[in-house]
């Protein structure tokens, strides 16, 4: 797990353009009027050997004065709990103004390392008029200018300096099931159902807990180690930034896991934050399962469960291959049905195609489905090879690699996956020229 450092402060003061700049990409919209950050951002960042996370907590501007203020605390709170270290980013354009009062005064009470950054200081006189924010109480204020990047060197290699080391994850021996999922689907519940007691506190009361909550289990002789991303607890009626840390969270947790157990409330069925999220599994390539809970809130028909994962395959079409199962973790009902579905995606990720298997599979399906022509010449697949496994990676060389369609590229992996069992398991296809 690596150091997280978060950006706070009042909106229009320069937080994406800083964290852009952080990360090296223009991954957040920057623009002149205030809030327009309205999704928060994350990404990787790298300065002397070190690696962290970055998070632009954004600038969240409602019509009312005093949910925008609401807002702003929550964020800062938010980012107090989640963080290793905090840059509170003003503006020397305008000076310090009551908000950013407001957020000197809650950042000074807690004992993380907060780096006071001094926005838009682009030339001698307004590096001069910094001084000005000693007044906020902290001593390390660092004058930068985000869009050309003077200042942020110094910035950064104090800020290096006081970050932990990245955290290992306990017990690297056993195979790591990362429990996912938008808040308050019941993540906790079903960690608790499994553990038979509460290790996770689920409960509405107020507070957050910094750390992924792991957990060693053992079910029928196999031990593993459960990665509980739950715990952010809901402060106030504002949501966004409950929901972002969450998103945070699980992704640091995917970027360890073996197999990802994405839980869904059957009440509410797949949404975005679930489509996006398993997207991002997909892309570690990481085993996935779904886990439908709350099942027993339904009412149920003969073919209620059928109906609804044929649902969920029509949103989610290129993740037919994941497996869906129905719990309820409160009940305690089905919830060690996923277990053997976890074992079972385990297996495929460890599964070794031989060469000459593979290489009979390719004869038959061209034989199936000839290779197009492409401009006039006959595209020509004469080889493959699996060239990894745990994740399952193959390669195909071909005459005109770069010209072989998307769909006879699906075409391909739909074979692999109907001929050899890869069921929740990404696969990666390199088509390289011979």
């Amino acid at each position: 797990m690596l150091p997280v450092v978060s950006i706070v402060g009042r909106p229009n003061v320069g937080k994406s353009t800083l964290f852009n700049r952080l990360i090296g990409q223009r991954r957040a919209i920057v623009h002149d009027f205030s809030g327009v950050t309205r999704d928060r951002h994350y990404g990787n960042s790298f300065w002397n050997d070190t690696d962290f996370t970055v998070i632009d907590t954004g600038g969240y501007v409602p019509q009312d004065e005093d949910v925008f203020l609401t807002a702003i605390r929550e964020q800062v709170h938010l980012a107090m709990d989640e963080s290793d270290a905090i840059l509170f980013v003003v503006d020397v354009e305008t000076g310090i103004t009551d908000l950013d009062n407001a957020m000197a005064q809650i950042l000074r009470a807690q004992k993380k390392p907060v780096y006071l950054v001094v926005n838009k200081a682009d030339n001698e006189e307004r590096r001069w008029n910094t001084a000005e924010f000693y007044s906020l109480g902290f001593d390390q204020l660092f004058p930068v200018s985000s869009v050309n990047g003077s200042g942020t060197g110094d910035l950064l290699d104090a800020l290096v300096r006081d970050l932990p080391e990245p955290t290992p994850v306990a017990d690297d021996t056993y195979p790591k099931l990362a429990i996912i999922g938008r808040p308050n689907v019941g993540k906790s519940s079903y960690v608790n159902a499994l553990l038979n007691h509460d290790r996770s506190i689920v409960t509405d009361v107020a507070g957050t807990t910094r750390d992924t909550i792991n957990s060693t289990y053992e079910y029928e002789g196999r031990k593993y180690l459960l990665m509980d991303t739950a715990g952010l607890r809901k402060r106030t009626k504002v949501k966004e930034n409950i929901e972002f840390y969450s998103t945070v969270r699980t992704m640091r947790s995917l970027m360890e896991c073996d197999v990802a157990i994405l839980l869904i409330d059957a009440t509410q069925g797949l949404e975005a934050q679930d489509v996006r999220v398993l997207a991002e599994a997909e892309r570690f390539n990481k085993g996935i399962i779904m886990v439908i809970n709350k099942w027993d809130l339904l009412e149920k028909e003969s073919n209620t469960f059928r109906d609804y994962v044929k649902e969920i395959r029509e949103k989610v079409r290129m993740l037919s291959y994941v497996p869906v199962v129905s719990i309820s973790a409160l009940n305690r009902k089905r919830i060690y049905d996923v277990l053997p579905l976890v074992d079972r995606v385990l297996e495929n990720r460890k599964r070794k195609i031989s060469t000459s298997q593979l290489n009979q599979f390719l004869e038959q399906i061209k034989i199936e489905r000839p290779l197009p022509y492409v401009r006039g010449h006959q595209l020509k697949m004469n080889y493959a090879t699996q060239v990894k496994q745990n994740p399952p990676v193959f390669a195909f060389f071909m005459n005109k690699p770069k010209e072989l369609p998307v769909n006879y590229r699906r075409y391909i992996e739909n074979k692999i996956r109907d001929t050899f069992d890869f069921e929740g398991v990404p696969i990666t296809m390199v088509f390289k020229e011979k």
